[in-house]
């Protein structure tokens, strides 16, 4: 492997194979993707069956983008011939003050943004979805649209095409330093030295252990979320011809998949609040967390409340706001920076991938993803204050 790029693109999960793909497809073809495990592999939030993909959102500003979300990866399984996206239509369920908040909030932004939806009172959501069992207070929205990316193959699929143009996957590779006194890029590696004109940081929750070197003052928290697949007591209900995605809206956000990948369901807490250090991630599933969730499907989806069949975690990488980061690194406009992804990156991927090649090619882009600005409040005030919930004032 030569020495010297254009293009560095630390990681290879779904936002870095997208930045590779779009780089070299603005004709920048050397490029050179560093991942440091084997590509492809879990210890990430790249792998897995399913991701949720949506244009329900806490903002008019993510709804806004939620289009060109939906084109992105359509653009990819029309070049590749691949399913990625499996449209289930996406049900959101709203209970107690939280719930009503959401609710407000996902309306604005769908309208604001044109995008149909359907309201549902409670007699509505138990007779068009009567595997629920919900309290007389719940309200629901149902929108077409929503479904299940295919994370794992999106990824895969992303490889492929970037491979056809050039761009080189260097895995089991591992980035320990960047220094940026000179007039290009070193990156030291476990294999040795590669200099670049420009780099892309899309480690994910990685991203700390190369933060100092770049100088920013982030406060990023890692926190440790897990998955867990439950077969159905009633299979047939919960196929995603009669069953979509959900999120029930709550003290808690919890959220959900039909059967897919594996002959169970699967579903999760959005929660942002098990942080942890670099060095207590561990691959080991909570127990008790799996019981909490089984206890969910009990009382609300009693058909598909079986034996746990696997669980899985994987870490969010939060900033204070618990949104991303996708802009040039301020003082260096050489380095790209695509971290902060919540757990709700997946779906954007393939676009920011596009916003990403734009700021690493040209300096600037013509999309609106200025709420993802590296100089924002929440980056740059040390007092600004956590929040472990999506906020829907922008």
């Amino acid at each position: 492997m030569k020495t010297s790029w254009r293009h560095v693109v630390l990681g290879a999960g779904v936002i870095g194979t997208a930045a590779a793909l779009r780089i070299a497809e603005r004709g920048d073809g050397d490029v050179l993707v560093l991942e440091q495990y084997r590509l492809g592999h879990d210890r990430g939030s790249s792998n897995d069956h399913s991701r949720i993909i949506r244009h329900t959102y806490h903002s008019a500003s993510y709804t806004a983008l939620t289009p060109q979300a939906f084109a992105s990866w359509e653009d990819i399984e029309e070049r590749t011939g691949l399913e990625l996206v499996l449209r289930t239509g996406g049900l959101d369920l709203f209970d107690g003050a939280h719930g009503e908040q959401d609710l407000t909030a996902y309306r604005t932004a769908l309208d604001a943004a044109g995008i149909a939806y359907e309201p549902l009172d409670v007699a509505g959501l138990r007779a068009r979805f009567p595997q629920w069992r919900i309290g007389d207070h719940v309200t629901g929205m149902f929108q077409a649209d929503g479904g299940i990316l295919d994370i794992r193959r999106a990824v895969a699929a992303q490889v492929v095409l970037a491979r056809q143009l050039g761009v080189t996957f260097a895995d089991e590779t591992r980035v320990e330093r960047i220094d940026r006194d000179g007039s290009r890029i070193v990156l030291s590696t476990d294999r040795g030295r590669v200099e670049a004109d420009r780099v892309t940081l899309a480690t994910g929750s990685w991203a700390g252990e190369l933060l100092p070197d770049l100088g920013v003052p982030w406060r990023i928290t890692l926190s440790q979320e897990q998955v867990s697949y439950f077969a159905p007591a009633m299979v047939r209900e919960f196929t995603p011809d009669r069953f979509p995605i959900w999120v029930y809206h709550g003290e808690e956000i919890w959220y959900g998949f039909p059967v897919y990948g594996e002959v169970a369901v699967k579903l999760a807490r959005d929660l942002g609040k098990r942080t942890i250090t670099p060095e207590q991630r561990t691959p080991e599933p909570d127990p008790a967390e799996t019981r909490l969730l089984s206890g969910f499907l009990e009382r609300h989806l009693p058909g598909a409340a079986g034996p746990e069949v696997l669980s899985k975690v994987c870490v969010y990488d939060m900033p204070p706001d618990k949104e991303f980061i996708v802009d040039l690194l301020p003082g260096d406009p050489r380095i790209t920076v695509a971290i902060g992804g919540s757990g709700h990156a997946g779906k954007f991927a393939a676009f920011l991938g596009e916003v990403v090649a734009d700021l690493a090619t040209t300096g600037s882009t013509a999309h609106p993803v200025s709420i993802f600005r590296a100089d924002r409040p929440a980056l740059v005030d040390p007092a600004f204050p956590r929040t472990n919930r999506l906020s829907a004032a922008r």
